[in-house]
């Protein structure tokens, strides 16, 4: 099981880590890591390791192993492969990774500007979308536009809190999205909380600690999938 320490700050840029295994496709387990993995529609980081003597592993993608516990960082073709027990460190590529941050968060503003359940979503770097069940519901593009930028640039503290999988089930309206669950297995869910009560709902990815850090938002394309789904998509002004 690989510590993630990501989950208790996004903010972490590189740490010291120990390589535990290389497995049989090439990829990297180290005991602790600040590459987040892909997982609830965030894609994993990338960036590189580097070894005592210098040497530099380009990561292209990380992702969990099947156990949902180890995390497995994914080197790039033709890169030099490190042995059990090497110290190294690890860097995330961090304009990307706080690209994806600010995104992620700003989807959580889209679901309060528009209260419907969510069917799916992505975050990508810079752009991210999120599908809605809003039937024949008209989909103002300016009114919500206007009403995410307000919610984005509220200056609006972003904080963690964990509850156990009881509390969780007891409440089942903190899970907005209906295509992905909470992950469960370890006896406490992790929640996001925006303001004092905007917004609260299960989430394992990286967030900015204030939505002013978002930035000012764009409404893209918008378009039916299905009878009932709407995607809508924003992007990153800058």
């Amino acid at each position: 099981m690989t510590t993630p320490l990501f989950r208790d700050d996004a903010y972490l840029r590189s740490c010291e880590a120990d390589v535990v295994v290389v497995n049989e496709r090439g990829g990297i387990v180290l005991d602790r890591t600040v590459f987040y993995a892909t997982g609830g529609g965030q894609p994993g980081d990338t960036g590189y390791l580097e070894l005592e003597d210098g040497t530099r592993i380009d990561i292209a993608t990380t992702v969990y192993d099947a156990d949902k516990k180890t995390i497995v960082h994914v080197p790039a073709e033709e890169q030099t492969l490190p042995t059990p027990g090497t110290k190294l460190t690890a860097h995330i590529d961090w304009a990307r990774r706080y690209r994806l941050m600010r995104m992620h968060t700003a989807l959580h503003l889209l679901s309060v500007a528009l209260p419907f359940p969510v069917t799916g979503g992505q975050i990508g770097d810079g752009e991210g979308r999120l599908d809605f069940d809003m039937g024949d519901t008209a989909l103002d593009k300016e009114k919500v536009a206007a009403a995410l930028n307000e919610l984005a640039g509220g200056d609006h503290d972003v904080a963690s809190e964990w509850i156990s999988d009881e509390e969780l089930d007891a409440n089942p309206g903190l899970v907005k999205t209906m295509s992905v669950q909470p992950p469960r297995g370890a006896g406490r869910v992790r929640l996001v909380r925006i303001g004092r009560d905007i917004d609260l709902q299960p989430c394992g990815g990286t967030h900015v600690s204030r939505t002013s850090e978002i930035g000012p938002l764009e409404l893209g394309k918008s378009e039916k999938k299905g009878k009932q789904n709407r995607r809508v998509r924003i992007r990153l002004a800058d």
